[in-house]
């Protein structure tokens, strides 16, 4: 999603490759913690350590944090380092909660052995990694909340020799889209889905499992459900590997992307699309291109009138090679329907 590629901070370290989990059995599986299996001191020493490491970021004091790394990872630090920048605005007045806790035993791994998988509490919770090292590790999620865009954060952490937690991986990404978090795109989306509002519910439920996966190797039961949902309600005609083909008023519109965006803080839909030889020229004429985006966001509606429902209004962009030949944002309420029918079909990117 749009929103998730201009938020999401995120640093992929210990040279972990995170694949998609499934709830099948592994072929390697080492041992895990929840905090209710932890003792007290356990506890306390994993949360003390993540909330050092986070009040680091908070002051924005990226050399202490650095200090506070794994030698592998404080090697290659300019990647944190740029997170910290982003962060520190957004989390330095923030009240700092410790979500959940898991201790993941990779004593005996070989550091060659292949995919790992983590079978943490009841119900399972399982984390995934592949080519990790023998160690002691951590999976801290922390929430960072009472500030105007609350945060979600993950540390993974190593236990030295010292006995010392240090950082060895960090994840970051908001908690909120537009006001709502992802519970409330959850149910939401289920009720598009129940009035078979696809195109809605799709969306809803890839803004809902954004924001309720802290990060992208752990996997629940909760999870998987949701995706099971988003699965049954995916559009038919949504551009991906095939173009979706606008008709309009004798104008024929390649639509290549259709994606969500919070660029002007609602929840938008941002639309791509690759203008021909003639649209092209068009587009140089601001009356004549405003005229042409227009057509677009209007078929579009006019095909799928649900979207004036869930979204806020469309952004249409018209795509010359890397670059945006023109761009429009309108609100739903601004977008006038086409009055004439509209021939729909849905074609190959290369036609």
């Amino acid at each position: 999603m749009l929103f998730a590629r201009a938020n999401l901070v995120r640093v992929r370290l210990l040279l972990l490759t995170l694949p998609c989990v499934l709830l099948s059995m592994p072929a390697n599986a080492d041992s895990c913690k929840t905090q209710s299996q932890m003792t007290a001191a356990q506890r306390d020493a994993l949360s003390s350590a993540a909330r050092t490491i986070v009040g680091e970021v908070q002051g924005g004091n990226a050399d202490a944090l650095r200090a506070n790394t794994i030698p592998a990872v404080a090697a290659d630090f300019d990647g944190i380092a740029g997170s910290v920048a982003t962060l520190k605005p957004l989390v330095q007045q923030a009240t700092i909660t410790v979500d959940n806790l898991y201790a993941l035993d990779a004593s005996t791994e070989s550091g060659d052995s292949g995919q790992t998988d983590f079978y943490c509490g009841t119900p399972v919770v399982v984390l995934t990694f592949t080519s990790l090292p023998p160690g002691s590790y951590a999976l801290v999620i922390l929430h960072a909340t009472g500030v105007p865009r609350p945060q979600q954060l993950a540390l993974i952490l190593s236990e030295t020799a010292e006995h010392r937690w240090m950082l060895a991986g960090f994840f970051s990404k908001p908690m909120t889209q537009a006001g709502h978090d992802g519970l409330w795109y959850w149910a939401s989306a289920r009720q598009f889905a129940k009035k078979d509002m696809n195109w809605d519910a799709w969306f809803y439920y890839r803004t809902a499992a954004y924001f309720l996966d802290p990060v992208e190797f752990l996997s629940s039961p909760n999870l998987e459900k949701l995706q099971h949902e988003e699965s049954v309600v995916h559009p038919d005609d949504l551009p991906g590997v095939k173009s979706l083909m606008l008709d309009a008023h004798g104008s024929r519109f390649q639509v290549t992307t259709v994606d969500t965006t919070v660029a002007l803080g609602t929840l938008d839909l941002e639309v791509h699309y690759t203008p021909d030889a003639v649209e092209s020229a068009q587009l140089h004429d601001p009356i004549t291109a405003r005229k042409q985006v227009t057509q677009v966001m209007t078929a579009l509606v006019a095909l799928h009138p649900e979207l004036q429902n869930g979204f806020h209004g469309i952004w249409v962009y018209a795509d010359g090679g890397s670059a945006s030949l023109f761009s429009l944002d309108l609100p739903m309420d601004q977008i006038v329907h086409l009055t004439e029918p509209l021939a729909i079909s849905s074609s190959s990117a290369n036609q």
